[in-house]
C-alpha cells in the first residue's frame, strides 16, 4: 500500500488538506498527516484539524509521496521549514512523488524541483518568483514526471483524483470518483 506524508501547518487551506487526507483515504492509500510542530494545527479560515503526528516523529519514515496543501500563510510556514525541503529533496533523489496546490508549488520551487519542468500554482504566485526554466500553466492539474501541482482550491478533487491514479491506478481513481458522485 502507498504512503503519503502530508505536513500541516498553521493557516493551511483546509478545503485543499481535507479533500486530499479524504480521497486518498477512501482509495486505501496510507495518509499520515504531521503537524509541524506539536498539537492541533488552526487553517486560514478557523477549521481546527488534529494531525496524527508531528513532522519530527515521521523524518526518518519512508513514504511514496509527499503533497504539500496550500493557503496562507501555511504555505509560507511550509517554505520556510528546512525540514520539509530537505524530505522534498530527499523524495526526489529517490524517485518518489512530490505534489503541492494553491500556493505550495513555491515550495517546489524552494526545493529546486521546478527547475526545467511544467507546474501550476494559485494564480500569481509561480509569477511572483524567478523561475526562467519553468513552464507555468493555467491547467487545474499539471503532471510533470513525479512533480504534481494544482491551482487551488476549486482544483483540490481533481488534484487528489490524480494522486490516486499515481499511486493506486486508474481503476481505483475512477472507483473513487464514481462513489463521490460528480457531474
Amino acid at each position: 500500500m502507498a504512503r503519503v506524508l502530508i505536513p500541516l501547518a498553521q493557516g493551511c487551506e483546509e478545503l485543499e488538506a481535507v479533500t486530499v487526507i479524504d480521497l486518498l483515504r477512501r482509495a486505501g492509500i496510507e495518509v499520515v498527516t504531521a503537524g509541524l510542530e506539536e498539537g492541533p494545527v488552526t487553517c486560514s479560515r478557523g477549521v481546527v484539524l488534529v494531525p496524527d503526528t508531528t513532522l519530527d516523529a515521521v523524518l526518518e519514515d519512508d513514504f511514496d509521496m509527499m503533497v504539500l496543501p496550500g493557503g496562507l500563510p501555511g504555505a509560507d510556514h511550509l517554505n520556510k521549514d528546512p525540514r520539509i525541503i530537505r524530505l522534498l529533496r530527499q523524495l526526489a533523489e529517490r524517485g518518489k512523488y512530490t505534489a503541492a496546490i494553491c500556493a505550495a508549488p513555491k515550495v517546489l520551487a524552494s526545493a529546486g524541483l521546478l527547475q526545467g519542468r511544467r507546474a501550476t500554482s494559485y494564480p500569481g504566485v509561480l509569477d511572483a518568483l524567478e523561475l526562467p526554466d519553468t513552464t507555468r500553466r493555467d491547467d487545474p492539474v499539471v503532471v510533470d514526471e513525479r512533480v504534481i501541482t494544482s491551482r487551488g482550491p476549486g482544483t483540490a478533487m481533481d488534484f487528489a483524483l490524480e494522486l490516486i491514479e499515481k499511486l493506486a491506478g486508474g481503476e481505483q481513481r475512477d472507483a473513487v470518483e464514481s462513489a463521490l458522485v460528480r457531474p
